[in-house]
């Protein structure tokens, strides 16, 4: 273990509020719901109730399957502000949401006509499809839907590879056209009043613009403005490397520590290939860097990049930056290669920070020297854990033995999924504000 103390006057930086913009999300689901709810109490009740069910489940499917492209946009905004991970786990949970919604609809509306017809629920399905405008299309999307989300299952997920995964969520936006364009055709609340439809209009051209904007606008300006490459590729031990990246006017770039970026490495053999890696130095305006462990394919490929490799990269992303903090002090824990963010953190940060460092061996402390420097550089200690994960070196009884004013200071949090369950859990048993504890698990969606 390695400790190395704050010079007794260390000067401190304010405190920076919390900014949450969940609650600005939450508020405008909320009032897009009730703005839903007025128009289709105007547009007047069908007589048998399993249609009126079928109609209200069908437009709350199609207010959720526009909040979900607003989700998975990538809008810089959004993302500072809440981080990807978050963004994506509301994603999944509202993509689940939307399938049963328009499964309730489908269900609901085929049983409610035949209920009034002398029809079965199967030629009565058919009956819609080939009489009503429309009902073709909204059969194709739920159709899509329901494969999406059954590729969407974790036990699914687990045996897919991300391309493969990826390329089939693809097919949602096919889905999300051919439900529109079915409640432009059969839907009675969009057809029932001028500003019914204004406001559809405006609900999934809100939500189309955000998608094109974030996810292709916004990446191909930045890359044509910076036209990123490969400068050096440095080996930090057997399996894990660095890349240096540059570019004109990286200091226009509105990266910050702790964020990460989705890099293509634009070979004949991996352009296709987009893996999330985070900085691992504080952005200076004139060099990115990550550092990888191999991983797979696409990581391991890394170490044989040649200088001048042109790159695509998409972002930054994430809110594991200093915008959160709410304490002048602050818990810097890192586990393997999670040393990444935490290490361009550290950089960036001002005011008394504490490093620990979990590894299973001395060798496995990538960039350890690096941090050994900052720490002196900046007055802050610095602990290196090791041994194996039985007994828990970072259960509550430990944490609070290395940091005993933890409760009053800011934790950033990032490793393996295993570790940050435990520390979070000791984090809570230590009564450590939850507004206190940031974190961000990278999985992405859409």
């Amino acid at each position: 273990m390695t400790t190395l103390r704050q010079p007794p006057a260390a000067t401190r930086q304010g405190v920076r509020p919390r900014v949450v913009g969940r609650t600005g999300l939450y508020a405008v689901l909320l009032a897009n719901a009730v703005v839903v709810a007025v128009f289709f109490v105007q547009a007047g009740f069908a007589s048998n109730t399993l249609i009126v069910l079928g109609r209200l489940t069908g437009l709350y499917g199609s207010l959720l399957m526009a909040f979900q492209l607003l989700l998975v946009a990538r809008l810089p905004w959004f993302d500072r502000r809440i981080g990807m991970d978050r963004l994506t786990s509301w994603h999944r949970w509202t993509g689940f949401s939307v399938l049963w919604l328009l499964l309730a609809h489908a269900v609901f509306i085929v049983f409610g006509y035949a209920q009034s017809s002398s029809l079965d629920p199967v030629n009565q399905l058919v009956d819609l499809a080939e009489t009503v405008e429309g009902v073709l299309r909204a059969i194709t999307a739920l159709a899509i839907i329901i494969v999406v989300g059954v590729v969407s299952a974790r036990s699914a997920r687990r045996r897919l590879a991300y391309e493969t995964w990826h390329f089939i969520h693809l097919y949602t936006y096919v889905a999300v056209v051919l439900a529109f364009t079915h409640q432009v055709a059969a839907g009675t609340t969009f057809t029932s009043s001028s500003a019914a439809k204004t406001y559809w209009y405006a609900v999934w051209g809100g939500a189309l613009a955000a998608v094109f904007t974030g996810r292709l606008v916004l990446p191909l300006w930045r890359n044509l403005r910076h036209r990123l490459r490969v400068t050096a590729v440095v080996p930090e031990s057997d399996n894990v490397v660095s890349i240096y990246i540059t570019g004109r006017g990286l200091d226009r770039l509105p990266a910050r520590a702790g964020q990460f970026f989705l890099w293509r490495f634009l070979t004949k053999d991996r352009w296709w290939q987009a893996n999330p890696f985070s900085l691992s130095a504080a952005p200076d305006g004139r060099t990115l860097r990550l550092t990888a462990k191999r991983a797979g394919d696409g990581s391991a490929a890394l170490r044989h990049l040649k200088v001048g490799t042109r790159v695509f990269a998409e972002g930054p992303y994430g809110a594991f930056t200093t915008l959160h903090r709410t304490r002048p002090d602050a818990l810097l824990i890192a586990g393997g290669v999670g040393v990444t963010p935490i290490r361009a953190l550290l950089e960036e940060l001002h005011g008394h920070a504490v490093v620990i460092y979990r590894v299973a061996t001395d060798q496995d402390a990538v960039l350890y020297d690096e941090l050994r420097d900052l720490a002196l550089a900046k007055g802050a200690e610095l602990h290196l854990v090791t041994g194996p994960p039985v007994p828990d070196r970072l259960a509550p009884r430990e944490l609070a033995r290395l940091v005993p004013d933890i409760a009053g200071r800011d934790v950033y949090l990032c490793g393996p999924p295993p570790m940050m369950n435990a520390v979070l859990g000791s984090l809570r048993e230590l009564d450590v504000p939850k507004a206190q504890i940031h974190f961000e698990r990278f999985s992405l969606a859409g």
